[in-house]
């Protein structure tokens, strides 16, 4: 049981890169808020079965606690993963996976800012390598005529709003953990509450006097399939790295997502250079350093 977190965190990765796939092609006819509200829908339906089927006690209550969860959750997965689909949207999976390597980098800033930690100098350079090798990819000129500029601009705006999301939704998410007794299954539902909370609402005020969505029954069993990979089972293993692995490992872990996409970018079709490869490499090497992780 030493390496549950280790292993949580690498499981975690490599289902959210599954569900990245699957929701980067359930995405082009559904708007990403849309999208997002069905995938919280889902998984809380899922984590309520699992609760009950499990007979898991409620955790004491603790506002405390519970209230930075609700938060992490309305931040990070109201705000953070709507802006997320829609980068899929724009820039397809593969590129939208390896954006995510700024999350690591992010959180690192913004736990000195706000929890006072500090970094290294070795962490600074970290931080350093990460923005180079996501930069050097991401600067690459794309051969799919559905990424043209437009969509590289807009995609590379909706991105930066969900790494600052998802950077402050972990700090918070991690405040929480570290200073309760809530178990993993619990704190995955109270953030997944947060975020599908505000995502309704935002629903709701965007979509009084429209259709909210059609699709086919097709495409309504992928996006629950995705949801049932990426939202119950991956936050739920996100959430448990967090509670029994260091921050900086469990963050680390869990933005291998790009190492695991380059072979469903292979079978999607794209080309994958020697240049993304070493992106990739790059970026990986940038964020061991920023939490100290040898390489």
């Amino acid at each position: 049981m030493g390496f549950q977190g280790e292993i949580a965190a690498l499981a975690g990765a490599f289902l959210w890169t599954v569900a990245a796939v699957i929701f980067g092609q359930a995405g082009v006819t559904l708007s990403a808020l849309v999208l997002n509200w069905l995938k919280g829908v889902i998984a809380i339906v899922l984590l309520g079965g699992t609760i009950l089927a499990t007979q898991s006690p409620i955790p004491p209550f603790d506002p405390l606690p519970i209230s930075f969860l609700a938060a992490s959750g309305a931040i990070s997965i109201g705000v953070g993963d709507t802006a997320y689909l829609a980068c899929l949207k724009e820039l397809g999976p593969r590129r939208a996976l390896l954006l995510e390597t700024l999350a690591p980098p992010l959180s690192g800033i913004l736990a000195f800012l706000v929890l006072g930690e500090k970094l290294s100098g070795l962490a600074w350079l970290g931080i350093v390598l990460t923005l180079l090798g996501v930069a050097w990819v991401i600067s690459e000129r794309s051969h799919n005529p559905i990424t043209g500029q437009n969509n590289l601009k807009l995609g590379l705006l909706w991105a930066i709003i969900a790494e600052v999301g998802q950077a402050t939704g972990a700090v918070l998410s991690r405040a929480a953990l570290v200073n309760s007794d809530i178990i993993p299954l619990w704190s995955t539902l109270f953030r997944l509450l947060g975020g599908t909370l505000l995502a309704s609402l935002w629903l709701w005020a965007t979509h009084r006097e429209q259709p909210i969505f059609t699709c086919t029954r097709r495409q309504l069993w992928a996006i629950g399939f995705a949801a049932f990979v990426g939202t119950y089972l991956g936050i739920w293993l996100q959430q448990t790295a967090f509670k029994h692995s260091p921050t900086g490992i469990a963050q680390t872990l869990l933005a291998t997502s790009p190492l695991f996409v380059l072979p469903f970018a292979l079978y999607l079709g794209e080309t994958v250079s020697i240049r993304a490869i070493l992106g990739v490499i790059l970026a990986l090497i940038g964020i061991s350093l920023l939490f100290g992780v040898p390489v």
